[in-house]
């Protein structure tokens, strides 16, 4: 087996030009399957993170519209959005713990004579303040949170602090103006890595309520369960009991009820299946690339036809002839595996950088398991010897007589 390795890399090593060629459609697939895996996975990795720390005893409800993913603005257009009512209903189901909701609206707000247009958060001040944090991954770091007694307060992210608004710094106490009203900073939160989070300003509930004249709207429901229970039956009794209170039928809701484990199952299954898409877009390289590995190694039984006679003639057998031109191919499928997965880690590596500086998030991160990188060269190495089954076979089944005579 070594002898034929090196009869490889030796036959590949005297076409440089061509085998350099052969394996650019290799190496293309393989850096874009790589790339996209390795982003994707690092993707899924931080959802799954976020979803952790959000817990399993939660349940999420939202207002779906005019065929909207559920969303917390669909209430903004739907013919019958959340109200206190639905919370008020929640709280009667066995096995709830706490119910808090949150009204989301975008406003224009203004500092030193600097407007923005961004979007304002309702959420409670009272005892289930803690459960919206530990849910949103709310942490204050300068300042102070919400007390019962806040009106005109808020709490603002790290980036509406010192890049928002032309990168005049807002600091505790200064003024911001909401829709008109004046409101305080009273705490500015720690950063999560992403600039749509970090750009986030929260205010009371019932301070939103009023600058917007909704005093029953809610966006979204967040609720928690009781110790011991079961979050999915839980979800099954919330929503039977608010499509009763609606009048609506099975499959027909404006809203949705998930636990934290199906918001997170349903990602996943988008997810990949928009992955599995375009990777299936870059294996059309490695198709191109195969071919070009089969029409070489054809190439390359018509060169050595002699060469192959003449190892028939002092004894090679079928199967060893086969053998060289198999590993041959698988070789030249290797090399191009592995000039893939260099490039590809690169890529994703810039991506990632790029989409941190652009987007001021770290959630689009690359990552790298042994798995991916072991696969990837596995795989390429199985494309390419493949590629040569054909080619292999017809070297192999040469006459001695036929091969030596042949000019």
């Amino acid at each position: 087996m070594w002898d034929f390795l090196a009869l490889g890399l030796r036959n590949i090593s005297h076409r440089r030009t061509r085998s350099l060629l052969t394996v650019i459609g290799i190496f293309i697939g393989i850096a874009a399957v790589v790339s996209l895996i390795s982003l994707g996975d690092g993707l899924q990795n931080v959802v799954a993170g976020e979803f952790q720390k959000m817990g399993t005893d939660k349940i999420t409800v939202m207002a779906t519209a005019g065929g909207m993913m559920s969303s917390p603005m669909a209430s903004e257009i739907s013919a019958n959005p959340l109200t206190d009512d639905d919370i008020t209903l929640i709280k009667r189901v066995r096995g709830v713990k706490s119910v808090a909701g949150m009204l989301m609206k975008s406003a224009n707000i203004g500092f030193k004579n600097v407007k923005k247009a961004g979007f304002i958060y309702g959420i409670p001040t009272d005892d289930n303040l803690k459960m919206f944090e530990d849910m949103q991954s709310i942490e204050v770091v300068e300042g102070r949170k919400f007390t019962r007694a806040d009106r005109n307060a808020l709490i603002i992210g790290s980036y509406a602090a010192s890049d928002m608004f032309d990168k005049k710094k807002v600091k505790i106490g200064d003024t911001l103006n909401v829709n008109g009203r004046d409101m305080r900073v009273v705490g500015i939160l720690k950063s999560v890595g992403n600039r749509m989070d970090d750009s986030s300003v929260y205010a009371p509930m019932e301070t939103i309520r009023d600058i917007f004249g909704e005093p029953e709207l809610v966006s979204m429901i967040l609720v928690q369960t009781s110790p011991g229970a079961e979050p999915a039956g839980i979800a099954e009794v919330i929503e039977k009991k608010m499509r009763d209170r609606r009048h609506e039928k099975e499959g027909e809701e404006d809203f949705s009820v998930s636990t934290s484990e199906q918001l997170l199952a349903t990602f996943s299954l988008v997810f990949g299946a928009v992955q599995a898409v375009v990777i299936g877009i870059a294996a059309i390289s490695l198709l191109v690339g195969g071919i070009g590995i089969m029409n070489t190694m054809y190439t390359s039984v018509m060169e050595r036809t002699r060469e192959i006679g003449i190892m028939k003639a002092i004894g090679a057998r079928n199967g060893d002839i086969l053998r060289i031109f198999l590993i041959e191919s698988g070789i030249l499928g290797a090399i191009g595996g592995l000039v893939g997965i260099t490039i590809g880690a690169s890529i994703a590596k810039i991506a990632e950088i790029v989409a941190a500086e652009a987007l001021g998030s770290n959630i689009l991160k690359a990552s790298f398991t042994p798995e991916l990188i072991i696969g990837a060269l596995l795989f390429s190495f199985l494309i390419g010897a493949l590629s040569g089954v054909m080619p292999a076979r017809q070297a192999s089944l040469m006459k001695p007589v036929d091969a030596l005579r042949y000019e």
